[in-house]
């Protein structure tokens, strides 16, 4: 049975208290499994994996589903909208009961921030966190780190612009974290009703011109249902002053590479004909998802 310190050590909560040595112990692991050419590897035979998903998120979960899976996990999916959380069962009760089925780990993604951290101190399997709240999205970013250090061959000494809903976005703390520990540069730009405060003092706000001479240009999606929230005018203006237009892409540096977490608001955040421009990596941001997510799941159920 696994101790306490090890499921600790074996769940990924967020990215920030991780040190980097362990960033780069995953990064070197999922090279390691993109590397091999068979689909299933029965690393994880024999162990029970379910994903809990209390908000919707069809890639995110696809990923780790895949992930798994290659690794000959048996996997259970859980979904909040057909459960018992929609009578009134708790997060915490729900995870205890998946608990008891005799899982060996469980990845969850929920709105509540916190909830994530409480659920970890009284729960006996390695947890991952697949974005919870406006916190972290650890496994978002570690994929986006794998992307930037296969496009540059390192990630220390480059440049990051992370570019648009900075408040809101769990992506851009988890990379904040990461690459700051990796020893690039990140920069940050944000329309005033979207700058988080608790972020400038990990990396400086720039302008949009500044933003753009960045070696990786990471656009964060724009949560359409904050405009009712007066967070911004109208997507119209919000893609003059902050969108990835085809005219900026063509004015990037040659060696400039196009990143977005995902979904993407086509014409928005970014102009349709830039998501798959030579420069855009979005793709391949998805594909190295399940290596990444492979690493991560085999960290949490073998150490």
């Amino acid at each position: 049975m696994l101790t306490a310190t090890s499921v600790k050590e074996r769940s990924l909560l967020g990215l920030k208290d991780l040190s980097r040595e362990e960033i780069q112990s995953i990064l070197n692991r999922a090279a390691y499994w993109e590397a091999q050419s068979e689909k299933v590897v029965p690393a994880l035979s024999q162990k029970f994996v379910v994903n809990m998903f209390f908000e919707n998120s069809t890639r995110t979960r696809f990923s780790f589903e895949m992930a798994e899976k290659r690794l000959g996990a048996e996997v259970m999916n859980f979904s909040a909208g057909v459960s018992s959380v929609e009578k009134g069962e708790s997060i915490y009760d729900t995870v205890r009961t998946l608990e008891s089925l005799g899982v060996d780990a469980g990845v969850i993604r929920l709105k509540p921030v916190g909830v994530l951290q409480e659920l970890a101190q009284s729960i006996s399997i390695p947890l991952v966190n697949a974005g919870d709240g406006n916190n972290e999205h650890p496994t978002q970013a570690l994929l986006d780190l794998y992307t930037m250090k296969k496009a540059f061959g390192d990630i220390k000494g480059l440049t990051v612009s992370i570019i648009g809903d900075v408040r809101h976005s769990r992506v851009a703390r988890s990379n904040v974290w990461a690459l700051n520990k990796l020893g690039a540069k990140v920069q940050l730009c944000a329309p005033d009703s979207m700058v988080s405060s608790t972020l400038k003092e990990h990396a400086s706000y720039v302008s949009m011109e500044e933003a753009l001479k960045a070696d990786v240009v990471m656009m964060l999606r724009v949560q359409l249902e904050r405009h009712n929230q007066g967070l911004f005018k109208s997507t119209a203006e919000y893609r003059d002053q902050y969108g990835l237009t085809e005219e900026r892409a063509a004015g990037l540096s040659g060696h400039t590479i196009i990143m977005h977490p995902a979904p993407v608001n086509r014409n928005v955040e970014i102009d349709d004909a830039v998501v798959e421009c030579p420069r855009s990596v979005i793709f391949q941001q998805m594909t190295h998802g399940v290596p990444i997510r492979m690493a991560v799941m085999e960290r949490a159920m073998k150490g």
